[in-house]
């Protein structure tokens, strides 16, 4: 496999210019990041925290459920069936967490 080229000093520099210092050593350290794995664990960070702190606030819920989809569908390249299987098996869990954190709110809502 070829080595991946680095992009010149100007394309480099096309956001660095417009930040902070501080910011252009978070995003000198971030260039280094590969793969999105650190992204998803973030998002499921956020989506737990989201649940707990509005477990009401379905359409958040659902909006952090289709990121997370799509990043991990991007991780693994899934295909159209198994990423509306992903999603499927995401909205199952959150409804069964969502159940027993606060199940006034998911009473009415359709099972997936």
């Amino acid at each position: 496999m070829a080595a991946r080229r680095r992009p010149g000093k100007e394309l480099r520099d096309f956001y660095a210019n417009s930040l902070a210092e501080a910011e252009r050593e978070i995003l000198e350290q971030a260039r280094e990041v590969e793969g999105i794995d650190e992204e998803i664990a973030l998002l499921r960070t956020r989506l737990r925290q989201a649940l707990e702190e509005r477990p009401d606030d379905l359409d958040l819920l659902l909006k952090g459920m289709r990121l997370l989809v799509q990043a991990v569908s991007a991780r693994y390249r899934l295909s159209g069936k198994a990423k509306e299987d992903l999603m499927d098996n995401l909205v199952g869990v959150i409804q069964g967490i969502g159940e027993q954190v606060y199940p006034e709110a998911f009473r009415d809502v359709p099972e997936a």
